[in-house]
């Protein structure tokens, strides 16, 4: 039997697992469209905690941000966990108590899409549909990133080039699957498991990584005469299809080091992160969630940065270009652990990308079915036709990621930033302004959003590429545009009804 079926039989235990809790949740999801995208709010802290960070990391966790700090060196891929490890504490500790009490109060609203709609009393849907939108285009691309993903890992295991499409194909046909079997519950628990094995994955490589190096002294000595790779201030500057050159690195200022921790920005707007906020069975477990969630968060990022650095370290000249070097976490798990260990241990790129294409999926289908057909246009529609829409609506994502994935040729950390982006500028300041200002308006609610995902457009396809002061990270700009764009307008236009006012202060109320 060779390695590479050892190996498979390693992912095929993980993968019945997965479908056996995914068909444990197949009748409860599928009982009404509340259960099938919220489930009716009964997530307890461990679940609503590792869901949510195993959704929003996805295999940019173990490909992406290991391949960052080995192509480059410390400074990008550090200051990125910094501002995520920020970004996820302040989240949790800021928003989800009150994003949790406030939608149940605005109608039991169970999408964010939703939610703003009812925030605002907003009767002509006008942010239920600009937001669906949003929500379509962006995590469209989110569901190509995990399906380039499934190709890389299975590409570099079975060495079938060929192959690559059949690859991505069957992934996502699994993704879809079982997300469309156990909708949010199903999504949860499977979240829950998949987030389980991804920090297992990442320790053990870890520790194991610096065993093989020689230790971290062994690492340091050996990285030194790589300039500036260490150098959290500085970027290292390999020579392109050169093994293990290096010219002599540039410096990483400090507004690339603002630039670069604006990643935590994003928090504030990743709508399947705020679904676990409103779907945890009750405010008071929050607490016990934050702790579980800032913790699995603060390890399993720095861990990842670690194996990139510690990977140079113990194979210089590995790779040749910045796409291969993220599969440095693969070729370690490979070569540390026996064949079906090794195969459960790099489950957790599978449980990385599963866990966020199907929230992504699943939030996607949501707006579609729920927000803008039922909501927005058919406000007759039966539940059944519901869940049929958002059935539907999860194919067409999927082709549509398969679609990405199989035409782009970016790293999955390029793609992931740019959809982070979109999401975080969009829905993040208005998230913040939503909860915790009261004269919010509707027209300011909607400038905002449009002018968040606008930017985010042009900076990344035409400012950042005007001067080099403005090449900056296109969701620091695009956010702190929303947030004027939001201030502005809603002081120039009228304040919100006597209604919406009494809302927001009777969930301020609840809050405090």
């Amino acid at each position: 039997m060779t390695e590479s079926v050892k190996i498979l039989i390693g992912m095929g235990i993980y993968f019945i697992c997965i479908i056996g809790v995914a068909l444990m949740f197949t009748k409860q999801s599928n009982s009404s469209a509340e259960s099938f995208f919220l489930g009716k709010r009964g997530l307890g802290p461990w679940v609503s905690a590792l869901s949510a960070e195993a959704s929003d990391m996805s295999g940019w966790l173990l490909m992406g941000l290991p391949g960052l700090a080995f192509w480059t060196g410390m400074s990008e891929a550090f200051w990125t966990a910094v501002g995520l490890a920020a970004g996820t504490y302040l989240n949790w500790r800021f928003v989800a108590r009150r994003l949790r009490v406030y939608t149940e109060l605005a109608n039991n609203s169970f999408t964010l899409p939703s939610f703003f709609s009812n925030r605002f009393h907003d009767k002509k849907r006008v942010l239920l549909i600009i937001s669906s939108l949003m929500i379509i285009l962006f995590f469209s691309i989110y569901v190509g990133a995990q399906f380039v993903t499934f190709g890389k890992l299975f590409n570099s295991l079975f060495g079938r080039p060929e192959f690559y499409a059949l690859i991505v194909v069957c992934g996502a046909a699994l993704v879809f699957a079982y997300t469309l079997l156990g909708g949010f519950l199903g999504e949860s628990f499977t979240d829950l498991v998949q987030g389980l094995l991804m920090i297992a994955a990442i320790v053990l490589v870890f520790v194991f990584g610096i065993v093989a190096a020689g230790g971290f002294g062994a690492v340091a000595d050996n990285l030194a005469s790589f300039p500036r790779f260490l150098d959290i201030f500085g970027a290292a500057a390999p020579v392109t299809g050169e093994e293990a050159r290096f010219g002599p690195g540039a410096d990483f200022p400090l507004l690339s080091v603002v630039s670069t921790l604006a990643w935590g920005l994003g928090y504030f707007g990743m709508p399947q992160v705020l679904l676990r906020f409103m779907a945890i069975k009750s405010p008071g477990r929050l607490p016990k969630a934050r702790m579980i969630a800032v913790s699995w968060c603060f390890v399993s990022l720095f861990a990842a940065v670690a194996i990139g650095i510690i990977g140079r370290a113990w194979s210089p000249g590995l790779y040749a270009s910045g796409g291969a070097s993220e599969l440095i976490f693969l070729d370690m798990a490979r070569r540390f652990f026996p064949p079906v260990l090794a195969g459960l241990v790099l489950s957790g790129i599978l449980g990385a990308s599963m866990s966020s294409a199907d929230s992504y999926m699943l939030i996607t289908s949501s707006s579609v079915a729920n927000d803008l057909l039922k909501n927005s246009f058919k406000k007759n529609l039966s539940e059944k036709a519901v869940l049929w829409i958002a059935r539907a609506t999860m194919l067409v994502v999927t082709l549509f990621g398969l679609f990405v994935a199989l035409t782009g040729s970016d790293t999955i950390f390029r793609i992931v930033s740019y959809a982070w982006a979109g999401l975080g500028a969009c829905f993040g300041p208005l998230v913040l302004f939503s909860l915790f200002w009261k004269r919010t308006t509707l027209a300011g609610a909607a400038a905002g959003m449009l002018s968040g995902g606008i930017v985010v457009v042009l900076w990344k396809n035409v400012i950042a590429g005007l001067a080099p002061v403005l090449n900056v990270y296109e969701l620091l700009p695009a956010f702190m545009v929303s947030c004027a764009v939001i201030l502005t307008v809603s002081l120039a236009t009228a304040k919100p009804s006597s209604a919406v006012r009494a809302e927001f202060e009777e969930a301020k109320k609840l809050c405090a």
